[in-house]
């Protein structure tokens, strides 16, 4: 089954935290397969394309032990949750033993029913992939000692932190946690060596078994495997893994979607490797950071690059976007990040303005009142994105905004650009992205409207206006923004 929009909506769930949560509201245990048709029409009611779900595969006894001895970790777990029990430190999700569905999650044959009712629907499914480590208990370390990387006493003495003595069915090893080259070591997992072709062989096998059980995976820190990156984290280059393997998948599972969490500016060398989309975490921060000039930059990147990114506000490595953004910049935030183009990201929680971010080895989250303001904005962003065709399958342009008047700088606050499908389906977005109010001027890319009458209808908002299509294309639509305010306009010639 194939996504029928060019950009289309990811909805991300965290499986452990949604199914414990049913469980104790229906007290009863709620596996994957007890998810009513309800639950998953209002998945496609929303335009959701695929459906994420985190944390589903096995964890162990090792990385569960770790979670719940770390201080700084447990810090962090009691801030979430101040009524903090034992059970609700279920492991890290990525500190996988194997890549079966947990028997709490109901089992496999749990998973096969839940993503046949979303087919049903049109909607696909992610799972996840961890390719960088596994947990310390995963019977590789016994059975395939020498598809980690291996450290030694002395190594061990310098940077207790980053190694760990285990037992394996060839005695004892040194054996080092899985890491990235910035910070110390993950200490509920341990490396793969993806310098060994036996590893790398293995992990495709696990890749093709993965893909008969769903439709797409996001793959957790993708860019560690890229030889450059092995090189300087472990100090040996391996054969690039991912032009293989997403080959390889491909050969059985033609339609696979692969997304990878990627940063450090190295996108682009992953979609050239066989990812259909990879995390857009520079626009997040440029968002952030509230830095317009760079946000237009960004945009300013061919489609062939723009098309294959995931543009998201937040996910489960990054802090609530409403614990972040004030409300007005985070409503202007949400236009520019899901009216370009590209896969559409959220993170459940996002809707309803949750606050707390739920650690990934925890199997409980707080119970966070809704915010009624951000949940009616999101229900009208979702019911554009899914009733508008030119926002899913259109043509996208940016607009460049021009000084309103001599003098006038704060045209440069503004974020704008056009969408259009066909003759009668044309939009422009405009964003003050800025805590002043600003002015500017935009030469709309639709010729065909010159010497016609248009109507702008806003259709995030209630302002409609009538203009002279001529001066829309040839003097440009004349903007005036209070701070982060925002138009998403329908023109239509009447």
């Amino acid at each position: 089954m194939a996504t029928t929009s060019r950009y289309p909506s990811l909805f991300q769930i965290n499986a452990r935290v949604w199914l414990g949560h049913l469980s104790r509201e229906s007290g009863r245990q709620i596996t994957l397969a007890d998810i009513d048709d309800a639950t998953i029409d209002s998945f496609a009611e929303r335009g959701f394309d695929w459906i994420w779900l985190l944390s589903v595969w096995q964890t162990g006894l090792a990385g569960r032990a770790v979670s719940r001895s770390n201080p700084d970790w447990r810090r962090e777990f009691e801030a979430v949750l101040p009524d903090l029990t034992e059970d609700d430190i279920c492991g890290s999700g990525f500190a996988i033993t194997a890549y079966s569905v947990g028997d709490a999650l109901g089992g496999p044959s749990a998973l096969a029913q839940f993503r046949e009712k979303l087919a049903r629907r049109g909607i696909r499914l992610m799972l996840d992939f961890v390719p960088n480590h596994t947990a310390p208990d995963h019977p590789w370390v016994r059975t395939h000692p020498d598809y980690y990387v291996a450290g030694d006493a002395e190594a061990m003495s310098r940077a207790p932190h980053n190694y760990m003595r285990a037992a394996t069915d060839r005695g004892e090893r040194i054996l080092a946690h899985g890491r990235d080259p910035n910070y110390p070591g993950w200490p509920d997992t341990l490396q793969l060596n993806y310098a060994n072709p036996e590893l790398q062989a293995a992990q495709i096998d696990v890749l093709i078994a993965i893909a008969g059980m769903c439709d797409g995976v996001r793959c957790d820190m993708a860019m560690l495997l890229l030889p450059e990156v092995f090189q300087r984290t472990w100090g040996s280059t391996p054969e690039p893994f991912w032009p293989w393997a997403t080959a390889a998948v491909r050969e059985e599972h033609p339609d696979f979607t692969f997304m990878a969490e990627v940063y450090w500016d190295l996108e682009w060398t992953l979609q050239q490797q066989g990812f259909n989309y990879c995390y857009d975490k520079r626009l997040y921060d440029r968002l952030k950071e509230g830095a317009v000039g760079s946000i237009c930059a960004h945009l300013r990147a061919g489609l062939d690059y723009q098309d294959k990114l995931g543009r998201f506000l937040e996910n489960h490595d990054e802090l609530r976007v409403a614990a972040v953004f004030p409300w007005p910049q985070h409503r202007a935030a949400a236009v520019v990040t899901f009216l370009s183009p590209g896969l559409r990201f959220f993170h459940q929680g996002q809707f309803e303005g949750a606050r707390l971010r739920v650690p990934v080895h925890l199997c409980r989250g707080p119970i966070e009142p809704v915010n009624q303001d951000c949940a009616a904005f999101y229900g009208t962003l979702l019911g554009v994105l899914k009733e508008t065709s030119a926002f899913r399958n259109g043509a996208w342009s940016q607009i460049e905004p021009e000084r309103a008047w001599p003098g006038n700088w704060t045209s440069e606050c503004f974020v704008a650009y056009a969408w259009a499908l066909d003759a009668g389906s044309h939009y422009v977005v405009v964003v003050n992205y800025a805590g002043n109010q600003s002015q500017s001027r935009l030469r709309l890319p639709f010729p065909e409207m010159h010497g016609r009458t248009v109507c702008l209808t806003d259709v995030m908002g209630t302002e409609v206006y009538l203009r002279d299509g001529s001066d829309l294309v040839d003097s440009g639509l004349y903007i005036d923004h209070a701070p982060w305010h925002f138009n998403v306009f329908k023109l239509e010639v009447v």
